[in-house]
């Protein structure tokens, strides 16, 4: 049974996406003082493994076709999609723990114009005006949320923006992550965007989760053993990990990982409502950006 993707659904599968990521973000950042910043940032890829093949072989069941081949070339860019998204993984925790859940995250979110521009050059996706356009607004948007607050003490703001570059590191490598697994995506030779979408999301965390294990197990053992010992939440965390992606894959499997990475700027609204919960101040300037980021994303989905 092959399914024909309606042109809307990419923009269903990413607001999905956004809010299955937000609540693994907060998962993954209570973890933090029980494992550690390191099996925090390893646990979303170890636990998420097992429900990506599970994803995949509920689908092939279901679908009644045969699993797409990766080729080389699926493989080389999963490996790049891979290893860029646990770095910038690893970046995002380290900003979050520094600064307030919604301006870490924020922080990010300059991924859009990267990954546009990385989209131009590598997979020739080239975006209309007016999604350049609100690429450009929500951005715009993100970075009034994010700019460091102004103070008279050199030291204290050169601290200060420590966290914003990891944050700016971190969207730059979920940039090449998406435009990896877009390419890896669309490499696959199969009718279903579906099979296409969840083979790379399997692909990818199989690489992931050897290159962590074989690591932790010859150089941190003692991460490997908490991550172990804290398997429930973890295992969460995990399952959280894989539902985001199964929906991100399969909005990057139907339109450019631009687009899909602009609307994801949801997910600052999101984290604005987790925030709430664990009592953390947002700013009048951030609430003045979110409003930038909504117009920006009532153009894009104009487009």
């Amino acid at each position: 049974m092959i399914f024909v993707a309606p042109a809307w659904l990419w923009a269903v599968f990413t607001v999905t996406a956004a809010a299955a990521q937000t609540a693994r973000n907060a998962m993954q950042r209570d973890l933090i003082a029980k494992i550690g910043m390191a099996g925090a940032t390893h646990v979303r890829f170890i636990f998420a493994l097992p429900f990506a093949v599970l994803f995949l072989l509920v689908e092939w069941l279901v679908i009644g076709i045969a699993l797409p081949s990766p080729s080389l070339k699926t493989v080389l860019w999963a490996c790049v999609g891979a290893a860029a998204q646990t770095v910038a993984t690893a970046l995002m925790l380290s900003a979050m723990r520094d600064r307030s859940f919604v301006v870490a995250i924020a922080f990010t979110k300059t991924e859009p114009i990267i990954i546009a521009i990385f989209g131009i050059l590598f997979l020739h996706d080239t975006p209309s005006a007016g999604v350049a356009l609100a690429i450009l607004i929500a951005t715009a948007g993100v970075m009034l949320m994010s700019w460091p607050r102004s103070t008279p003490d050199v030291r204290k703001s050169l601290s200060d923006w420590t966290p914003a570059l990891m944050g700016i590191g971190a969207g730059a490598c979920f940039a090449l992550s998406g435009t990896g697994y877009r390419g890896a995506i669309l490499s696959l030779e199969t009718p279903s965007f579906v099979l296409a979408a969840t083979t790379t999301l399997a692909l990818g965390l199989a690489i992931q989760t050897f290159a962590i294990v074989a690591w932790l197990a010859v150089a941190d053992r003692r991460t490997l053993l908490a991550i172990l010992g804290h398997w429930r939440p973890s295992l969460l965390a995990g399952f959280m990990g894989a539902l985001a992606s199964q929906f991100w894959f399969l909005g990057f499997a139907i339109t450019t990982a631009a687009k899909v990475r602009t609307l994801a700027l949801v997910e600052v609204l999101f984290a604005q409502v987790v925030s709430g919960r664990i009592k953390q101040q947002t700013t009048l300037r951030e609430f003045a950006g979110m409003a930038m980021i909504v117009a920006g994303i009532v153009l894009l989905l104009n487009f």
